[in-house]
């Protein structure tokens, strides 16, 4: 059975041209359109330019199944399923210990980002997409797949160019990064998006649980919803920048909408197909600290997962025979020259213009941090990744919860980080523009968050507030806090019962309040208004002291209101003039 998962069908040009036909036939059959439940497909339709111009990729754009989902319901017979191994016909199965990591992923989601709608099943088309559902489910009890799974070195070669940034931990290569994992996670991405799903206090790629939990977060990010078809073509170009790759996606997602069903652990069907067939290989298992092209003792042959250059042979097997030499002996070898990338060409980072960045506890931040790259000579560097991280202690966040974003630069050299999102700590607040894939000084930018504010405030009733002597006031106050004629919530208040309205110090007589052990208090401190604005104070209670006082509550930022208190004697009524006098 293992050499059944391990197995990898390359194909020749005769076989991917049959391949191509198929999937076009196929495709022709599933046109895209509404399906059972009213969701409009995206299969066909043009991602909008904001969805097409993401700003990198979960996976570095690398390679992927492209089994298109079968055309029979998904829903098990008796005499349908996988054959031996889990190479029969492709079926809508999902392994269990994989099935249930999409389905807690979502849960903790919907909890954690109730607003992006993510729906178990996105998680299992891009599992499906990317490595065959953990490769039919060649995982342990506790998620972690069986062999790591890698895909190619992204050397440039047929695929992306990134070179190593996690010295080979996870991908074994110090010198290129490779997709890791059933959700096919580059290093740099893993590093700021990886999360703990199984609760083991590790964020492993190769665990499933960690790794769907992080692609839920991944395609939540930016405040994205992902009931919106918009965002949801964004989210997942967002994972592999590839118009078939959305295609695909969405397809396998209506299909597992339609219904699916749980299989053992490691009997779940193995994709054929590949993105890179005729050009790469396919993510298999292989063990990481090995050197690429080169094959450790007892492990397969190279191929599936670090192929050498070169393109595949064709069906048939059998050594080519050798061609003869195009230069006559002697001729001195001419070293390959190598182009650098514009990433090698960086050879600082300036601020772009950022203004100054100060928000409110609570608020995202008006204004963005531009990052330019450029080389030595001050030219301008585009398609340059530039990593925004959050460092210190601070709760603030970009749109979305993260705390890294990474953004290429446009064609002045420029990356514009994400809008920040102000949390609850107060103060300084430092986010580092780095390059990716490139070693030189980063560029701190410095935020201020402040308390929240108002700048007004007003009673919500106007009902007199009087009360007789040694009594209680009927009537509680209530005011509505507002900034920019906005809500303000969350925002610090004091009460406080003062001498006079030149005399701001707390009055000896007259109203006031009581705290828990029913003690005389006439001041009240840690007040702050609900999400609504709204701040109810206590009872108000009165001594024997009788005449006019003044009620002062103030917030931060400056907004202040004066109440007036009343406390009088009830009025006694006089004898009625009609009465008769007795007789």
């Amino acid at each position: 059975m293992a050499a059944q998962f391990g197995r990898r069908l390359r194909k020749g040009a005769a076989t991917t041209a049959v391949a191509a036909v198929a999937v076009a036939a196929l495709s022709a059959s599933q046109a895209p359109g509404v399906n059972d439940h009213g969701r409009q497909t995206a299969a066909d339709a043009t991602p909008s330019p904001e969805a097409s111009a993401s700003d990198g990729s979960a996976t570095g754009n690398s390679p992927y199944y492209t089994d298109l989902p079968p055309l029979k319901s998904p829903n098990p017979s008796p005499s349908t399923g996988p054959g031996p191994g889990g190479t029969g016909a492709t079926e809508a199965g999902i392994p269990a210990t994989v099935l249930d990591a999409y389905k807690k992923a979502e849960t903790t989601l919907r909890e954690a980002k109730p607003g992006c709608n993510l729906p178990w099943q996105l998680l299992a088309a891009i599992g499906r997409v990317e490595s065959g559902q953990a490769r039919g489910g060649q995982v342990r009890a506790d998620g972690t797949t069986i062999k790591p799974i890698l895909g190619p070195q992204l050397d440039g070669n047929g695929f992306a160019l990134i070179k190593d940034t996690d010295d080979g931990a996870y991908d074994g290569d110090s010198a290129y990064d490779s997709a890791v994992g059933p959700m096919q996670f580059i290093p740099s991405t893993w590093a700021w998006a990886g999360r703990d799903g199984n609760g083991d206090g590790k964020k492993d790629p190769n665990n499933i649980y960690d790794a769907a939990l992080a692609a839920g977060h991944y395609l939540c990010r930016n405040n994205w919803d992902l009931s919106q078809q918009d965002d949801l073509d964004r989210a997942i170009l967002s994972y592999n920048q590839s118009r078939e790759y959305l295609n695909l996606v969405m397809r396998w997602l209506e299909y597992y909408r339609k219904g699916t069903h749980e299989v053992p652990d490691g009997t779940g069907t193995l994709p054929d197909n590949r993105s890179d067939d005729g050009a790469g290989a396919s993510p298999t298992p292989t063990t990481p600290g090995s050197t690429p092209g080169t094959t450790p003792p007892g492990s397969p042959t190279p191929g599936p997962d670090r192929p050498k250059p070169g393109k595949p042979g064709k069906p048939g097997g059998g050594t080519p025979a050798p061609k003869p030499p195009t230069t006559p002996p002697g001729t001195p070898s001419t070293p390959p020259t190598t182009t650098p990338t514009p990433t090698d060409t960086v050879d600082h980072l300036e601020d772009a213009g950022t203004a100054k960045l100060t928000a409110m506890a609570g608020d995202t931040f008006g204004k963005r941090i531009s990052t330019r790259a450029e080389t030595e000579a001050g030219k301008a560097v585009a398609k340059v990744r530039v990593r925004f991280t959050i460092v210190g202690d601070t709760d603030t966040t970009f749109t979305g919860g993260e705390s890294v974003a990474t953004v290429a630069t446009n064609s002045s050299g420029v990356a514009v980080a994400p809008a920040l999102q102000a949390g609850e700590k107060t103060g300084a607040v430092t986010v580092r523009a780095t390059v990716v894939g490139r070693t030189v000084p980063g560029l701190d930018y410095k935020a201020t968050v402040t308390e929240r504010a108002a700048d007004t405030l007003a009673r919500t009733d106007d009902a007199a507030l009087t009360c007789a002597p040694g009594g209680e006031f009927a009537t509680q106050v209530e005011v509505k806090a507002t900034y920019n004629g906005a809500v303000a919530d969350g925002v610090a208040a004091t009460a406080t019962l003062i001498t006079s309205a030149d005399d701001a110090t707390a009055n000896d007589k007259g109203p006031y309040f009581k705290d828990a052990d029913g003690k005389t208090v006439r001041t009240l401190t840690g007040l702050k208004t609900d999400a609504k604005g709204l701040l109810e104070l206590p009872k108000l209670y009165a001594d024997d002291t009788t005449g006019t006082f003044l009620l002062r509550i103030a917030t931060a930022g400056g907004a202040t209101l004066t109440v007036e208190l009343t406390v009088a004697a009830a009025e006694t009524s006089s004898p009625s003039a009609s009465a008769s006098p007795s007789a």
